[in-house]
């Protein structure tokens, strides 16, 4: 196909090796996301200076957040929208590093809900081969390698290909990894940031909640309210927590080779609770933890 003049001109003006993409605003910020509105309330709330942009119906608001120039935006549910969104702040604005603020559903049977998790690397566990029956057992195509990853019936996790700039080829990753000089800000407000026990609306915590650094997190298409399928998660991926969004937001990150990290508050057990899920309860609570932590990460971050 060729281009005619009229689209050309314009095209050549962007300059060699420059995007469709502008930048909104010229301030290098670090970039805060949540996944739903009420995980963000109470960040966009202590926001000074704020301006609001959009980008395919997406509100980005930038502005001051613990004296830090942020963009604050949410991602919406989901492995798509995260990365889609995180992709779409990138090549809007002068991105610095990415953080994520939110709820997650605990794994690892040594946490409780309301503690927040700051896990050193996550997985895009549901990356998988639905292998058929064979007999009492589950085997994948003849031609498919198995990932050496234990499987759960007939789900087969594998690896995920990745593509960045500097890269030879397709990289197959099972684990993306936060920044390490940020994990150890964080490892090093442990024991000096203070966690409710009480929600807003009167919901409170059996075992005071507590700041865990390090360990592992997952992300997939599910929301996770089974304790089988938890206890499966937790003794093959050694995993903490999960969620539906942070490692596609880490796995964008890394292709872009941007710092990043995610601060995940637990609002339920996935399933390993006695009755009923309970994020309805301690989302609240779970949210407001983690935007604390994620106001003291800022405040903390060098000049």
């Amino acid at each position: 196909m060729r281009l005619s003049p009229s689209l050309l001109v314009p095209l050549l003006a962007l300059g060699p090796g420059t995007g469709l993409a502008q930048p909104l605003d010229p301030t290098p910020r670090i970039a805060v996301m949540s996944a739903f509105e009420p995980e963000w309330t109470t960040l966009l709330s202590t926001m000074t200076g704020t301006q609001d942009h959009e980008i395919n119906g997406v509100r980005f608001v930038t502005g001051e957040l613990s004296g830090r120039p942020v963009v604050l935006f949410l991602t919406g549910v989901s492995m798509v929208n995260a990365a889609m969104n995180t992709q779409l702040v990138l090549d809007h604005f002068d991105i610095a590093g990415v953080v994520f603020s939110g709820i997650a559903g605990g794994v690892d049977p040594s946490l409780s809900i309301g503690d927040v998790v700051v896990a050193a690397e996550w997985s895009e566990y549901l990356e998988s081969v639905f292998a058929r029956a064979d007999g009492d057992d589950f085997a994948l195509p003849p031609w498919m390698e198995t990932s050496g990853i234990p499987n759960y019936g007939m789900i087969f996790p594998q690896p995920v290909g990745v593509t960045r700039q500097g890269g030879t080829g397709v990289e197959q990753k099972t684990w993306f990894e936060v920044d390490p000089a940020w994990l150890e800000i964080a490892r090093t407000m442990a024991s000096t940031t203070p966690l409710e026990d009480c929600g807003p609306d009167g919901a409170c915590l059996e075992t005071p909640p507590r700041l865990v650094v390090g360990g592992r997190g997952v992300s997939g298409q599910a929301f996770v309210d089974n304790a089988e399928f938890r206890e499966w998660v937790f003794a093959t991926f050694d995993a903490q927590v999960l969620d539906m969004e942070s490692a596609a937001v880490a796995h964008v990150a890394y292709a872009n080779d941007v710092p990043f990290i995610a601060f995940r508050s637990l609002s339920d057990l996935a399933g390993g609770g006695e009755g009923a899920n309970q994020m309805a309860t301690f989302m609240g609570l779970a949210a407001g933890n983690s935007a604390a932590v994620v106001t003291a990460f800022l405040a903390a971050l060098p000049d």
